[in-house]
């Protein structure tokens, strides 16, 4: 059965709850509409978007997650059972291409993923340690001495950037050509008059990021772009398009998660003094704990969609196939029952259990590199800039957290301190000559 042909009878569409992530009002009214969610109705039918279920409870989301009869497909081409992939709504810029491993079941998924685990494993990412701190350190040095940065514009746009395409093989003087357009893409609504602007920016990230493929493609370096050109699935060789969209991917996890996780860690640490002070102070014991509960408060992104492959019964909900339903990460994680006092922060929380990597065989592949650039960015900033201010006023979140719950501004004023070392031009080309002599970019079977 396709979607289209999906049971017209919506009598089991039952308890209804008009939930839309994507309304101007969501931000300001995520907590009461978490709770009334978590009291009454942890699944429940809105009719918006086309119509889909919500899954707002840990114990749904997890049963969801993991279930059998559950599809993460996007079928582009329209050759399979028409399942639309993750975005509720649908993506209407993304609708040729597939959100990568993201939109993929198995074992297409395990494939693709065992081609990139390589690079993206626990051992794989120590190597970039050393790499992902001189560009801190050079990014803090272009500010350090006035006093005043812009933590998203000086610091946390750039670090992931810049690391993940040298893990991908593209060179990283070319962060600018695909920082702004991966931001972009989630802070601008679709009625802005900025869209065709951003449009243009895409295409232009577009036409580079299919450059690099043939280059790669003809002149073998090392790196992710590397792997996948390389891949075969399911016995063949996937299409451009295919590639084109795992690239994709990587770039827009790789980089945007981490800038939301990062800029509200450090908006928090400012409005609590007192808390970042015992961070600081207690990092070797607090540093862990903290980072997974900064990923449990602010979870950047805010869930995933799915489609029912087969009728499910859940708690005495009727699923048909072909139904949608949007899994929150982000309510998932205030759920009373399965954390204490989930409102509020506590860095010292301990059976962590949150969602905001996701669940089952789609877990985030680059959970390990996203821990390690957010804990060496904070780290740096609470040595080098320790009593800094983020200013409320100049402060300017994304439009929308229906999809990443990002920030575009986050001033700051601090203490000057000292330069450490060259800036960050002369530093990128640095780590692009060690990238290139060292083979860096080379998945870590390759080191051993």
């Amino acid at each position: 059965m396709s979607v289209d042909d999906a049971v017209t009878d919506s009598s089991h569409r039952t308890p209804v709850f008009q939930f839309d992530r994507h309304a101007p009002d969501y931000r300001d009214n995520f907590l009461s509409i978490t709770d009334e969610m978590h009291s009454k109705c942890p699944v429940a039918w809105s009719d918006t978007h086309g119509g889909h279920w919500v899954a707002a409870g840990s114990d749904e989301v997890f049963a969801l997650t993991r279930s059998a009869d559950i599809s993460n497909d996007h079928d582009v081409k329209g050759v399979r059972r028409g399942y639309k992939g993750i975005m509720i709504p649908s993506a209407a810029r993304a609708s040729g291409v597939r959100g990568g491993i993201l939109e993929m079941d198995d074992p297409e998924h395990r494939e693709f993923r065992a081609v990139l685990n390589p690079y993206l494993s626990p051992a794989a990412i120590k190597k970039w340690i050393a790499p992902i701190d001189e560009v801190i350190r050079a990014c803090l040095d272009e500010k350090i001495e006035s006093g005043e940065i812009d933590f998203i514009d000086d610091l946390v746009n750039i670090v992931p950037a810049v690391i993940t395409l040298a893990m991908l093989g593209i060179p990283v003087a070319k962060w600018q050509v695909y920082c702004e357009p991966v931001h972009a893409a989630m802070y601008t609504p679709p009625d802005s008059p900025d869209v065709p602007r951003v449009a243009e920016l895409h295409r232009n990230m577009g036409l580079d990021l299919l450059a690099n493929l043939h280059e790669i493609r003809e002149n073998p370096r090392p790196g992710m772009v590397d792997a996948v050109a390389r891949a075969t699935v399911n016995g063949e060789k996937p299409d451009d398009l295919e590639l084109l969209g795992v690239l994709s991917l990587l770039i827009g996890g790789g980089f945007d998660t981490t800038t939301a996780l990062t800029s509200h860690a450090l908006e928090w640490l400012s409005q609590n003094p007192d808390q970042r002070e015992i961070l600081s102070t207690e990092r070797e014991r607090l540093l862990d704990s903290a980072t997974e509960e900064f990923l449990r408060f602010f979870c950047p992104s805010a869930g995933d969609g799915r489609t029912f492959s087969a009728d499910v019964d859940l708690g005495g909900v009727q699923f048909k196939e072909g139904e949608r339903v949007w899994l929150s990460w982000a309510m998932a994680n205030r759920d009373p029952e399965l954390f204490d006092d989930p409102h509020s922060i506590d860095l010292e929380r301990t059976g962590n259990r949150h969602f905001s990597f996701g669940l089952g065989v789609h877990r985030c592949i680059g959970s390990n590199l996203a821990r390690i650039m957010f804990k060496r960015m904070l780290v740096a900033v609470l040595d080098r800039m320790p009593d800094f201010r983020c200013n409320p006023e100049g402060t300017v979140h994304y439009d929308s957290i229906g999809v990443i719950q990002g920030m575009r501004k986050l001033p700051a004023t601090f203490t000057p301190g000292t330069r450490l070392g060259p800036g960050l031009e002369e530093t990128l080309a640095e780590l692009q000559r060690v990238v290139d002599e060292q083979e860096l970019a080379a998945p870590v079977t390759a080191h051993k």
